[in-house]
């Protein structure tokens, strides 16, 4: 994408509601726009990087045979008063009227509306266990939001759901889910820890979250120091990994905690991800039944998981930015990397930006070409602030050399490469991210 022809607003001053660094440099790097309280417009850079982490959700979560759907964000009422949950959620949901005077609500979560298509296509024990999953918009009327789209009223959330016939395949599913979830969160190069948590509204016995580790997060976690160690892979023993003891600062109680003072460590973590187990809350009320092996109407056992993706996004700009801007790991940034033309006036420059930019793309390489007429420290900042992985630049001195140079956005280390060889190398650098 040629930056002339992109719509990426920037802005010098950081605005005053703007209190965390997430907040300050989303909005200086264009990625949202502020529509009402709690309720931002997703500008196309920001969008590029919720696009990026949709598509590693969406394949994790295939993996574990969650299958895709999208249902309504708005819902009836009538549902809410079946699970027994309307009356008692309290002023977060936002209650409405149509034209016709039947109650609605703009969904804050979907528990309902699933189990009411489970209840509708499900009838035997053979089609279980079902896993269904969506990436939809939900609203919450949050008192007080606040810090951007880390706390919004309107927000977008991979939501996941689980029915199974027994407590035990109602486990391998939740456990199914929490390696999903850490496969996920490792492809995106996020530091993640998961913390045993409270049910809450949403009810059950079995809970975690996961918190991204950002030293500005809002939560205190208590842990042992093993976990830091621990290095997650796909054939891991997901029980030692559970095993940590790991709580939030609402759920440590240093009177019983398990752990010598010496093995526990505290860091600081911002939720991203809450995993619930919650037997048959909502099938039960709902009337969602299935027929076991013995011809018996018994309720399913369920569960459902939930990743703030539009969240993840601050978050990640939180546990990785500078004092220059955002710096983006490689699977989530919005482009590989930034092309820049320091002189677009000279022919030779500009002939060879533009042969080096059909080549990176050419290559795989998806690049952002600043072909913009503004000053080199211009273009510096401007790249820096927007965190791109590596960034190539093309001026007539180099050129006179017959060089370019690469820089990692994540060391700042810089390096000068032939022209010929741009591509391969800038390839190379990128691999080794």
């Amino acid at each position: 994408m040629r930056l002339t022809q992109y719509f990426l607003p920037l802005l010098k001053e950081t605005p005053q509601e703007a209190a965390i660094p997430s907040h300050k440099l989303m909005l200086r790097a264009g990625m949202i726009c502020q529509e009402a309280t709690g309720i931002y417009s997703w500008l196309p850079f920001g969008l590029k990087v919720l696009r990026k982490i949709e598509r590693i959700i969406e394949e994790e979560q295939e993996k574990i045979h969650c299958n895709q759907l999208i249902m309504p964000t708005i819902q009836s009422a009538d549902l809410w008063r079946e699970s027994g949950r309307y009356d008692s959620y309290g002023k977060e949901m936002l209650r409405i009227q149509d034209r016709h005077e039947k109650e609605l609500l703009y969904g804050p979560t979907h528990e309902e509306v699933v189990t009411s298509i489970f209840k509708r296509y499900v009838k035997s024990y053979k089609q279980l266990p079902v896993r269904l999953f969506q990436i939809h918009w939900k609203f919450r009327d949050e008192i007080r939001p606040r810090f951007g789209v880390m706390r919004g009223r309107e927000f977008l959330m991979k939501d996941a759901y689980s029915f199974d016939l027994t407590p035990e395949k109602a486990r391998e599913s939740y456990f199914a889910m929490f390696r999903s979830y850490l496969n996920m969160f490792k492809k995106m190069g996020v530091p993640v820890m998961p913390v045993r948590a409270e049910t809450g509204a949403i009810g059950g016995e079995l809970s975690h979250e996961f918190h991204v580790l950002a030293d500005t997060g809002e939560s205190a976690l208590y842990y042992d120091k093993r976990f830091d160690a621990y290095e997650w892979q796909e054939g891991a023993d997901l029980r030692e990994l559970m095993d940590f003891y790991a709580r939030d600062e609402a759920l440590h109680n240093p009177d019983d905690c398990p752990l010598a003072p010496e093995s526990l460590a505290v860091k600081r973590g911002i939720e991203i991800g809450h995993i619930f187990s919650f037997g048959t809350k909502y099938t039960e009320s709902m009337h969602a039944l299935v027929t076991n092996e013995k011809g018996e109407q018994v309720a399913p056992y369920c569960g459902s998981y939930g990743i703030g993706v539009g969240r993840l996004v601050p978050a990640i700009i939180e546990a990785f930015h500078d004092d220059h801007g955002i710096r983006w790991p490689k699977a989530v940034a919005p482009f590989d990397a930034g092309l820049i033309n320091l002189k677009p006036s000279d022919e030779t420059t500009n002939d060879t930006c533009n042969a080096l930019y059909g080549a990176f793309k050419e290559g795989g390489l998806d690049i952002l070409h600043d072909d913009t007429a503004d000053s080199p420290g211009v273009k510096f900042n401007r790249m820096d602030l927007i965190g791109l992985p590596l960034q190539v630049t093309v001026g007539p001195k180099g050129l006179k050399n017959g060089q370019v140079e690469i820089k990692n956005r994540w060391t700042g280390q810089r390096e000068t490469v032939p022209v010929e060889n741009s591509v391969d190398c800038l390839r190379v650098f990128h691999q080794e991210l």
